[in-house]
């Protein structure tokens, strides 16, 4: 299979596309204009990961603070503007680091012209965001919402761009509809070379729509297709980004703290499973070393099906034999698996 190669585009610190790592990325559901508030919510996101934050900009009393938001966090700021070109030029003077816009909803050329030439000055890229919701009308007229519509949609727009000599371009298309999403992006992928950003758009609560996320961006993350992601969630934003950094690490794209495995017990297992899991998937949170620990039920799946785990422990009969690299360290009772797993842990990172 042709893995698709895109160009490199940077923001912030970050150059997205080409052979760099694909980036984890969030958006804020509190108001903008209330910077505070804000701020506590993407530090919290910093803290869980997350690599680069979008804020809605609905107003120019949004705009305005974009530059108080931005002095007080750590990872580019991306901004979201619909309809009113001058939140995107107020934007780009208060330095957010990419703006997404539609160049087709923000009204004439010279509009158009204006955000780009501001954004040239200041190296920002824009992204090019179409959702199945905002496909223009003649389009939808022509094929239905689709994806063939949806990349048109998009193409119309990088064509603006490119009309203009700017390439400083992601782009992404999202559907709620998994099918239809990964089809958008094979086709689109076809027909550009720029980042392309995923995402399922209204995707759902941390249940249903983390396995939407999951299946859309892993089918075409494994086929080369993405640069950065978004697993939208109705959920707390921090939800997303471990639900992002768990696609990834699935895929082995990228290694970004510890990996738990666990068997789905049975009628072997003689210890609580459940609850022993739990606790260690709680206390592995905030480990930045990339090892993989595993938590098994019985002997059979044991340190022989885990062996390739960096450590982990095998249940007995209220018991539980803790194991490095495969290898059997020491036995320990039932209710100290947990304190005694920690602590080998400990010592590996």
């Amino acid at each position: 299979m042709k893995k698709y190669k895109s160009r490199a585009v940077k923001v912030g610190p970050y150059f997205l596309g080409g052979d760099n790592p694909v980036r984890v990325q969030s958006m804020c559901n509190t108001d903008t204009r209330n910077v505070s508030e804000t701020v506590k919510q993407i530090l919290a996101l910093e803290k869980a990961g997350c690599e680069i934050i979008r804020v809605a900009v609905p107003d120019m009393a949004a705009a305005k603070v974009i530059g108080k938001i931005k002095k007080r966090i750590h990872i580019p700021l991306v901004v979201d503007i619909h309809f009113d070109y001058k939140l995107a030029l107020e934007c780009v003077s208060q330095g957010a680091d990419k703006i997404r816009i539609n160049p087709g909803n923000i009204g004439s050329r010279e509009k158009v012209e204006a955000v780009v030439k501001a954004c040239k000055a200041k190296k920002i890229p824009i992204r090019i965001g179409v959702n199945v919701g905002s496909i223009e009308k003649d389009l939808q007229a022509k094929y239905g919402p689709t994806p063939k519509a949806a990349v048109e949609s998009a193409l119309r727009h990088v064509r603006i761009l490119e009309d203009l000599k700017f390439h400083d371009i992601l782009i992404s298309i999202k559907f709620s509809d998994v099918p239809q999403m990964v089809e958008g992006y094979r086709l689109l992928a076809k027909k550009v070379n720029y980042p392309l950003h995923l995402g399922i758009t209204h995707a759902g609560t941390s249940y249903m729509g983390t396995m939407k996320n999951a299946i859309g961006i892993g089918v075409l993350l494994h086929e080369g297709i993405g640069a950065t992601i978004r697993v939208s969630l109705t959920a707390d934003p921090i939800e997303e980004i471990k639900a992002g950094f768990g696609i990834l690490s699935a895929l082995e794209k990228r290694k970004v703290g510890p990996e738990l495995i666990s068997c789905p017990t049975c009628g072997r297992t003689e210890i609580d499973m459940i609850s022993l899991t739990g606790k260690v998937e709680k206390a592995l949170v905030g480990i930045k070393k990339p090892i993989k620990v595993a938590v098994m039920g019985c002997v059979v799946n044991g340190p022989g099906e885990a062996r390739e785990a960096d450590i982990g422990v095998a249940g007995g009969k209220k018991m539980g034999a803790i194991f490095v690299k495969g290898k059997v360290i020491k036995s320990v009772p039932e209710n100290k698996i947990l304190s005694e797993l920690l602590k080998e842990i400990r010592k590996i990172v």
